[in-house]
This record gives structure tokens, sequence and C-alpha cells, in this order.
């Protein structure tokens, strides 16, 4: 049987290329389309929506996210308790918020991903940043995207500082009596060291990571040039989670 899915955000450039993959899957049907700026009234026999209230009672498995930050957990909520898991690429989730989700989605014994990057070379980079973190303590995160985006720092850079935090004992790094000439020239602190952002057109995604010791350094950097970087990754989560009974945050858990 084929997994139904319905997808949010399908006119954003996310959502418009998940749309894709999911028509180019024989083992995934579309079966809804959810973005509050649409005018038409389905897609190639697809029924569009532009208000959640009208899935009510939908027929369909998977929730498929790429909407924004401000709607992001309002809509993971919504799909929880109306029986959709949902795979959600939206970022700008406060840690509270994801336990909030991961217990909801225990107790609808609901599998559900909440991905801050769905490319697995990103995925493959906070993991060997976590690792050389414990090795190379002194370390910067710089995080470069498209001019469009609204969040910042972005999700993958909040992850992989996370992941970092957990394996890298604390260190204050830079100098004690460090002075900004101009507020935010060192980009925001955490644990002890330092997330940049770059915002321009022509980005799409990309971050490296930065590493520093006595007389060497090491860098780590992976690039997204395309959005269908990301769809090997949504793919995957949709077949995953309908298996599962509980919500999960990043990709790398159902790897």
């Amino acid at each position: 049987m084929r997994i139904k899915v319905i997808v949010a955000g399908f006119k954003g450039r996310m959502g418009s290329t998940a749309v894709d993959m999911v028509k180019g899957d024989a083992d995934l049907e579309l079966a809804a389309l959810l973005d509050p700026f649409a005018t038409e009234k389905e897609v190639d026999g697809v029924p569009v929506f532009t208000d959640k209230k009208d899935l009510v009672g939908f027929d369909a498995q998977v929730w498929v996210d790429f909407t924004m930050p401000k709607v992001a957990y309002e809509n993971t909520r919504f799909a929880l308790d109306n029986g959709f898991a949902p795979v959600v690429g939206t970022t700008g989730f406060t840690e509270e918020q994801i336990a909030e989700l991961v217990a909801l989605s225990a107790e609808k014994s609901l599998g559900g991903l909440i991905a801050p990057n769905f490319a697995i070379g990103a995925i493959l980079l906070m993991e060997f940043a976590a690792k050389a973190s414990k090795y190379f303590p002194d370390l910067e995160i710089i995080e470069l995207h498209h001019d469009k985006k609204k969040d910042a720092p972005s999700g993958t850079a909040i992850k992989t500082a996370e992941l970092i935090r957990e394996a890298r004992d604390f260190k204050q790094q830079g100098a004690p009596d460090e002075e900004e000439s101009i507020e935010g020239a060192r980009g925001a602190a955490f644990d002890g060291f330092r997330i940049h952002s770059v915002r321009l057109p022509g980005l799409v995604a990309h971050q490296e990571v930065i590493f520093g010791a006595e007389g060497q350094g090491l860098t780590l950097r992976h690039d997204s040039y395309d959005r269908v970087s990301f769809m090997s990754g949504v793919n995957l989560g949709i077949k995953e989670v309908v298996k599962r009974d509980k919500l999960v945050y990043g990709l790398e858990q159902l790897l």
C-alpha cells in the first residue's frame, strides 16, 4: 500500500521540490497540498487547502512540513493531534517545543521527524564535527544560506553546536578582555564558542566548522548546491516515521 502524504508549504522552494519527489516515487501518493497563499483548488488532481483545519479527518499517513518557523510548531502539533506522522524540515523550534512534541507523539503512538537538515552530507558533517571537537576544542561555526531564510542561526548550526556541546569539555574561547567595536562582530555565543550566519542571494545551504590548535587547523565543510540534495533524506523520513511510535529530532536518529 502506498503511503499517503500531505505537503504543507507546497508553494515554497523546498515544498515544491518535496512535491516532485513524492510524485516520482511509486511507493508514495500525494494526497493533499496545503499553503495559505494558494489560489488554485487542485494541482494535477490533488486537492489544495489553504486552512489546515479543513484537513481534520483527512485520509493520509504523513504530514511533510516546509512552511515557516512561526507556524511550524503549531502545524506539527496539529499533525500529531490528527493522526499524521510529521516529517518537518522547517526550523526555529525551541528545545522546550521539541520536548513537548516528542511527549505528544509518544502519547499518540505516532512516529515523526524534525530534521534541521535532510542532506546526508550535512548529517555526516555534524557527526564529524562532534568527534573532532574532543581533540580540537577551539572552533567556530559559519553557516551560509540564501537571503530569504527567516531564522538565524540555522537549525543545522544549532544542532551541530548541540552535538559539539555533548562531546566537548566546556572551554571559553577568545581573549578574556576581547571587545567588539561593532556589536555582533564576533557572532553568537554558544557554550564558549561562536556561531556566524551569512545571508546572500545565490547561496542554498552551506556550513563549515573551523578548528584551530597550536600550529594546525582543520576545516569541515558541507555544501548543498541544489534543494534536491535534501530529498533522499525527506524520502527516508517519510518511509521510516510510519514504522515508529515516537517523534525524533535529527535525521541521524533514523540512519
